[in-house]
C-alpha cells in the first residue's frame, strides 16, 4: 500500500547567533534542507536564499514538503556561510546543522534547537527555530437539495433520481466530484445533506463553472438524463431556507424536439453552508496528545520463551516479532507524545510473586507507575519481565482495551481535543473472550481512542479480521454496532520481508482520519487554535 500524501507542510526557517566566519563583515548564511530516504542516504530537498551579513538571519523562501503520519520523516537543517559563486557547498564555511524528525517539528509546531558542529558538539550559542505550517484550504461545503416535478423515464412507475455533480478542469473536461443517494420512484425528491470540500467542488474558486446532472437510476447501468443546469458557488451560496436557489432542469435533447418544452422539473437548493473542518495537523500543532499504550500476549499458545520455535524467544541479538512491533510502531507514535512515558502491560500470564494469572499486569511490575521511559524503556521492561513471568491463559483482550478505555472517558470531560488514546496489543491471535472484547470495542468507539493490533507468528488470525470492522460493522453480542471503526489489524508475517518501515506504514495510516472523525463527530476544537 503505497502512502498517500494528502498534506503538505511549510517550513519557516530563522536562526540566532550563528558563528562569525567572516573577517570584517559577519557571515552570510543559508540553510539547506536535507531528508533521509530508509537508509542512511541523505539527499537535499532545497535551500533558502542567502541572507547577507546576518547572525540572526530570518529566511524568506519557505521549505515545501509532504507530510505522512505513517512514517519518521529524518530531516536535517545545514547552515552554511556562502562566501562565493559555486552551488557546491563543500567550499563554504559550515555553521552548524539540527537534525530532527517532521514530527517532533509539527508535534511541537514552532520547534528551536541549538545547532551542533560534525563532531556534536555546539556550534557556539547557534540555533534554529522551524515552524510549521499546513498548507491547505479546509473549507468544507455542506449541502441540502431537493427537487420537484421531475420527468418521469420509467414505464411503469415513476423515476428514481439521483444527482452528479461536476467540475471543469483547465483543459475544459468535467470531472464528477460527488454522487447522491438514488431516491427509489418518486419526482419529488429530499436527498440526505452531504458535504463536500470547497477544492473538490470548484478548485476553491468561487465564479468556476458547477455542472449538475439529474439522472433516472436503471438497475442494468442504462441510466437515463433527465436534465441538467450549470451554476457556480456564488450562486450557490445565496440559498437559504426561507428563498432557496432554484435551477430548471434542462434536457437538450427534449427541448429541441417539442415546441413549447419548459423544463423536466426544478432543482431546489435549500441550505448552502460553507464551514471550516480541522485537519489532523489542526489538532496536532493545536495541542492534542496522542497516548500510546502497548498490551503484550503472554499466553501459553506462544510457547516457552526458552525454545528457538516460541514467538517470544529471543534471537541471538535479542529481537523477536514482538520486539519488532513495538519498535516499528512506536517509532512514529513517540514524536507525537511530549513525556515520552509509555504504559506497557501484559495479558495471560502467571505474575510473581504467588503466580495468580492477570490479564493486565504493568511489565515493570509497577502497578502505581506501569510507565517506561520511551520506546526503548518498553524494550528493556519486556526483556526483563520475559523471564520472570509462566506463560498462561486464557488470552482475554477485553481488560486491557477496558484499561485504556478509562483513561479515554476520563478525557472526554475536556471540552478540546486534546487528548487521543493509541492502543496497540501484540498477539499470537487466538482469542478467548471474544464477546466481552466486542462489547468493549463497541464501548471504545465512543471515546477517543484506536486501536492496533498486529498478529505474531503463523496462526489462524479470523477472529482478529472479524474485529477490524473493515468488511462491515462490528456489533457486540447484543447488537449495538460500533459508531466509529476503530480497530485495525495487521499479520506480522505479511511484513516479514518488507524493509521496517513498512508494518507501522500499513496500521498508522488510518490513524489520522479516526482522530479527525473522533473529534469532528464531537466537535471539539484543539485546546490552542493555530489560527488565533
Amino acid at each position: 500500500m503505497a502512502a498517500q500524501c494528502v498534506t503538505k507542510v511549510e517550513l519557516t526557517i530563522a536562526c540566532t547567533n550563528l558563528l562569525d566566519k567572516d573577517v570584517g563583515s559577519k557571515s552570510d548564511p543559508l540553510c539547506v534542507l536535507l531528508q533521509n530516504t530508509s537508509g542512511q542516504q541523505w539527499y537535499e530537498v532545497d535551500r533558502t536564499e542567502r541572507v547577507k551579513n546576518s547572525l540572526n538571519p530570518r529566511f524568506a523562501k519557505k521549505f515545501l514538503i509532504d507530510y505522512y503520519f505513517e512514517l519518521v520523516q529524518k530531516l536535517k537543517f545545514g547552515i552554511y556561510d556562502i562566501d562565493n559563486k559555486t552551488y557546491d557547498l563543500s567550499d563554504d564555511d559550515f555553521l552548524g546543522e539540527l537534525e530532527c524528525t517532521l514530527g517532533q517539528i509539527v508535534s511541537s509546531r514552532t520547534l528551536t534547537k541549538p545547532l551542533v558542529l560534525k563532531n556534536g558538539k555546539p556550534a557556539g550559542r547557534g540555533s534554529i527555530t522551524i515552524t510549521a505550517e499546513e498548507v491547505k484550504d479546509n473549507r468544507v461545503v455542506v449541502l441540502e437539495i431537493e427537487a420537484r416535478k421531475l420527468d418521469s423515464k420509467d414505464f411503469f412507475g415513476k423515476s428514481d433520481p439521483y444527482l452528479e455533480f461536476h467540475k471543469q478542469t483547465g483543459d475544459g473536461n468535467w470531472v464528477m466530484v460527488h454522487r447522491t443517494e438514488v431516491i427509489k420512484n418518486n419526482l419529488n425528491p429530499v436527498w440526505r445533506p452531504f458535504k463536500i470540500s470547497l477544492n473538490s467542488l470548484c478548485y476553491s474558486d468561487m465564479d468556476k463553472s458547477i455542472k449538475v446532472e439529474c439522472y433516472d437510476y436503471d438497475s442494468d447501468g442504462s441510466h437515463d438524463l433527465i436534465g441538467s443546469f450549470q451554476t457556480t458557488m456564488s450562486k450557490l451560496k445565496e440559498a437559504s431556507r426561507s428563498s432557496p436557489v432554484e435551477f430548471e432542469c434542462i434536457n437538450e435533447k427534449k427541448r429541441q424536439k417539442k415546441k413549447n418544452y419548459k423544463n423536466s422539473g426544478v432543482v431546489s437548493v435549500k441550505h448552502c453552508e460553507i464551514i471550516v473542518e480541522c485537519t489532523f495537523l489542526d489538532y496536532i500543532m493545536g495541542g492534542c496528545q496522542l497516548n500510546f499504550t502497548v498490551g503484550i500476549d503472554f499466553t501459553g499458545s506462544n510457547g516457552d520463551p526458552r525454545s528457538p520455535d516460541s514467538l517470544h524467544y529471543l534471537s541471538p541479538n535479542g529481537v523477536n516479532e514482538y520486539l519488532t512491533a513495538i519498535w516499528s510502531v512506536g517509532m512514529v507514535v513517540q514524536d507525537y507524545d511530549t513525556d515520552k512515558m509509555f504504559p506497557a502491560f501484559g495479558f495471560g500470564a502467571q505474575i510473581p510473586p504467588s503466580f495468580q494469572v492477570s490479564h493486565e499486569f504493568p511489565i515493570n511490575f509497577n502497578p502505581s507507575n506501569p510507565f517506561c521511559n520511551g520506546i526503548q524503556g518498553i524494550v528493556d521492561a519486556y526483556r526483563a519481565c520475559l523471564p520472570q513471568v509462566k506463560l498462561y491463559g486464557p488470552t482475554n483482550f477485553s481488560p486491557i482495551i477496558n484499561h485504556v478505555a478509562r483513561f479515554a472517558a476520563a478525557a472526554t470531560q475536556q471540552q478540546t481535543a486534546s487528548q487521543y488514546f493509541i492502543l496497540l496489543i501484540i498477539t499470537d491471535g487466538v482469542i478467548t473472550d471474544l464477546d466481552q472484547t466486542r462489547t468493549a470495542i463497541v464501548n471504545a468507539s465512543k471515546l477517543p481512542m484506536s486501536i492496533i493490533i498486529v498478529g505474531v507468528g503463523g496462526a489462524d488470525f479470523d477472529a482478529m479480521e472479524f474485529l477490524d470492522g473493515d468488511n462491515g460493522v462490528l456489533r457486540s453480542p447484543s447488537g449495538e454496532p460500533a459508531v466509529r471503526d476503530i480497530v485495525q489489524f495487521v499479520p506480522f508475517r505479511k511484513f516479514q520481508n518488507s524493509p521496517k518501515e513498512a508494518l507501522a506504514q500499513c496500521v498508522l495510516a488510518e490513524v489520522p482520519q479516526q482522530v479527525v472523525n473522533y473529534f469532528s463527530t464531537y466537535k471539539l476544537q484543539p485546546p490552542k487554535n493555530p489560527a488565533a
